[in-house]
C-alpha cells in the first residue's frame, strides 16, 4: 500500500528516482540514450521500425501490376446500331446504309415504306463497342460506346436503339440501348454557330445489358503472362509463389509466361482467394535499361540504372541564316524603261563556341545530364548527343527513339 505524506507525494519517490538514475547510469550504451524509461522505449520502437522498413525490397509492385493471368481478361465487342431523336443532325439524304438500315427495322415492326421517300436527317448509323470482362455476369449493366460512321453532324440528344453486341465468335453478349451522351454541344444559325468538344462520338453509361457470361475453364493449372517479358523478374515472382504456397506450386516457361499448379485446397471454393493471394504479392521488379527519346517534342524519359562509360563530349551548333531583300529599280521620269524588281542576297553563319565534358565511368545518365544542362545544352541537343554516345559505345541502356 502506498504511504502518502501531508503534502500528497508518495514516500520513497525519491529513492526510486535514485535507483533508476544509477540503473541507468551503468547500463548498455543504449539504455543510456535516456534518463527515462519511457523515452527509451518509444526510441528502442522507432529504430526497430527503422530496420524494419530497410528491408523492404526497394522498387517492389504487385503481380497484379505487371502480370495478369491467360484469359482473363476484357474481351472487346462490337455492334452497328442507329441512333435517333436527332435535331436535324443525322446522316444525309445520300446515305444509303442508313436508309436500309431504317427501312429494315421499321419491315420488322410491319411497317412497309418506300426507302426513296425516307428522311434519315433525325438519324445516324454507328457502331457501338464494349469490353466485357470475366466478372460481369448475366443482368449487370456496362458502359457502350457509340461513334458515327456516316456523315452525321452531331449526335446531341440521340438515342441508341436496340443493337446486340457480338463477341470475336460470333455469341451476342450484351444488348445496348440508352440516351447518347456526347459531353458537347453545337448551337447558333446562318450568321455563326458555337462548337464544344466532339460531337460525333459519345457514351451510354450503363446502357449495355448483359446476356450472356464469359465461361472460365480451369481445371489444374493455370498460366501467369507477364505485361513485359523479362526472365529476372519471371524467375522472382516464381520464387515468391513457391515461397507462399510451397515448392512446385509456379514454374518460369520463359521470360514472359509462368505455369501454376493449383494447390488441392484452392481448386473448389478457394479458387478466388488463390488468384487473389498470387496478386497480392509484392516483387522487386526487374528491367532492361532503356532511355527513350521523343525528336518531335523534345521530350527525353530515362530509366535509373542507365550507366555510361567514360566518355568526352563535345558540342557545338552551326546556325546559317540567308536573308532575301526586295530591290525595286526604277527608271527615270518620262523614260522609256521599266520598273524592275530584283532580290538581295545575305548569308550570316554563327558557329557557337563548345566545349569539352568528360565523363567518368560508372557515371549516370542523370550525372551527363546536369553536366550538359550546367553549360546551356538544349533538349534537341541532348538528344544528338544521347544518339552520339550510343553510336560510341558508352551508352549501357537501349535507346529508343519514337
Amino acid at each position: 500500500m502506498a504511504i502518502l505524506n501531508k503534502t500528497g507525494v508518495r514516500e520513497g519517490m525519491e529513492t526510486d528516482k535514485g535507483r533508476i538514475r544509477e540503473w541507468v547510469k551503468n547500463s548498455s550504451p543504449i539504455r543510456r540514450f535516456s534518463d527515462s524509461p519511457f523515452r527509451m522505449f518509444i526510441s528502442l520502437l522507432t529504430v526497430h521500425c527503422l530496420l524494419m522498413a530497410a528491408v523492404v525490397p526497394a522498387h517492389a509492385a504487385r503481380i497484379k501490376e505487371i502480370a495478369s493471368f491467360e484469359g482473363i481478361r476484357s474481351n472487346p465487342l462490337t455492334g452497328y446500331g442507329l441512333v435517333v431523336g436527332l435535331d436535324g443532325t443525322g446522316d444525309k439524304t445520300g446515305t444509303e446504309f442508313t436508309i436500309q438500315s431504317l427501312v429494315n427495322m421499321l419491315n420488322r415492326f410491319g411497317i412497309k415504306v418506300n426507302p426513296a421517300n425516307v428522311k434519315v436527317k433525325n438519324v445516324a448509323a454507328v457502331m457501338v463497342t464494349a469490353e466485357l470482362s470475366p466478372s460481369h455476369r448475366a443482368g449487370d449493366r456496362i458502359d457502350v460506346t457509340i461513334s458515327s460512321i456516316g456523315d452525321a453532324k452531331s449526335l446531341q440528344g440521340g438515342t441508341l436503339l436496340f443493337t446486340p453486341l457480338r463477341g470475336a465468335d460470333g455469341s451476342i453478349y450484351v444488348i445496348a440501348q440508352g440516351a447518347v451522351s456526347i459531353g458537347g454541344f453545337i448551337g447558333g444559325g446562318e450568321g455563326g454557330s458555337v462548337q464544344k468538344n466532339h460531337l460525333l462520338a459519345g457514351r451510354a453509361p450503363g446502357g449495355g445489358f448483359v446476356e450472356k457470361e464469359i465461361p472460365l475453364q480451369f481445371e489444374n493449372s493455370i498460366a501467369l503472362v507477364l505485361r513485359q517479358s523479362d526472365f529476372t523478374t519471371s524467375n522472382k515472382i516464381t520464387e515468391k509463389i513457391n515461397t507462399a504456397f510451397g515448392a512446385g506450386v509456379a514454374e518460369s516457361l520463359d521470360g514472359t509466361k509462368i505455369g501454376i499448379k493449383i494447390p488441392d485446397q484452392y481448386k473448389n471454393s478457394g479458387f478466388v482467394e488463390f488468384l487473389s493471394r498470387i496478386e497480392g504479392l509484392d516483387v522487386s521488379v526487374d528491367a532492361v535499361s532503356r532511355v527513350v527519346v521523343n525528336e518531335r517534342t523534345g521530350t527525353i524519359v530515362m530509366g535509373e540504372n542507365v550507366r555510361i562509360s567514360t566518355v568526352a563530349v563535345s558540342h557545338g551548333s552551326l546556325t546559317v541564316e540567308i536573308k532575301i531583300r526586295p530591290q525595286v529599280s526604277q527608271p527615270p521620269p518620262f523614260s522609256p524603261g521599266q520598273t524592275v524588281v530584283t532580290t538581295e542576297e545575305e548569308a550570316v553563319v554563327k558557329e557557337e563556341k563548345s566545349r569539352l565534358l568528360v565523363v567518368e565511368q560508372g557515371a549516370t545518365l542523370g550525372d551527363l545530364v546536369k553536366a550538359l544542362n550546367a553549360i546551356g545544352v538544349t533538349p534537341r541537343d541532348l538528344i544528338s548527343i544521347l544518339q552520339a554516345v550510343k553510336a560510341a559505345g558508352a551508352l549501357q541502356a537501349e535507346l529508343e527513339i519514337i
